[in-house]
Order: C-alpha cells, then structure tokens, then sequence
C-alpha cells in the first residue's frame, strides 16, 4: 500500500501513468467505446465495474495536464442528428477545474471518427464500464 494513492488506481494504471511523458495521451472510455480494437496498438486497462468520473478524479489527482496546449482535454462530440444528453460533460467540467487552473476552458471536443483515429495513438486506453454516452474523454500529459 501507498499513502496519498487514490485506491481506485491499480498498480498496472499505476505504471502506465508513470511511464507516459509529456505529450502522450490517455483515453477514459466509456462503456459502448470499442477499446480492444481502437487500441490493438495501445495498452488497453480494464476497469469494468468503475464508471468514467471516478477513474478521472483519481487520474487527475495524480496527472499534470498540458499547458503547452490549449485543449489537453477532449471529449467526444455528439454526432449531428443524435438527440443524446450528455450531463457527465458538466461534472468532467467540475473535476477538471479541481485539477487545473484553466478549469473548463482546459476541455475541447473531437469529431467521433477523428476521436477515434486520435485515440489509435494514445498511449493508453482506460475501458471503464461508464453508461453514459458519449463519455469518452481524452486526457493530454504535462510536466510537473
């Protein structure tokens, strides 16, 4: 055990949080998020049973956002036509303006397909078993 590690964490995400330098890019995926295909190439993290704001709040307790850009937070834009709520949107918004001075400014949106491609190169993709839709949010690694 460690003191001052959210609980949450396991040692795998531990790692991968550890071993990433500035620049790269982790994914929270939702549940419906297709994880094991969009990241063949990444680490893919399983947290089925834990939902998106949980992993993000523990994530973000412990990752430095970038400040060398303006958005080092991205979630997944609705696709036009959809008539889908997205209130967990708003409680991303409170976690990150915790974790970040720029608050909700810090946080952009990315065309789904485009999200999809962007989260082929990330370094990691955390698959949680978050219900919402259109949950999926793409963090961006500072420096400390």
């Amino acid at each position: 055990m460690l003191k001052g590690i959210p609980k949450i964490l396991s040692p795998e995400l531990l790692k991968v949080l550890c071993e990433m330098g500035h620049g790269d890019r982790i994914v929270i995926a939702d549940g419906n998020f297709p994880s094991e295909s969009v990241g063949k190439d990444a680490r893919v993290i399983r947290m089925d049973g834990h939902g998106a704001c949980e992993v993000l709040e523990a994530v973000l307790a412990l990752f430095p956002l970038d400040t060398y850009v303006e958005k080092p937070v991205n979630l997944m834009e609705v696709m036009p036509g959809d008539k889908v709520e997205t209130p967990i949107w708003a409680e991303y918004g409170k976690l990150v303006k915790a974790a970040d001075a720029r608050g909700p400014e810090a946080i952009g949106h990315i065309e789904r397909f485009a999200f999809y491609e962007e989260a082929r190169e990330a370094y990691a993709i955390v698959a949680t078993g978050e219900g919402a839709l259109y949950a999926n949010v793409m963090l961006q690694k500072g420096v400390v």
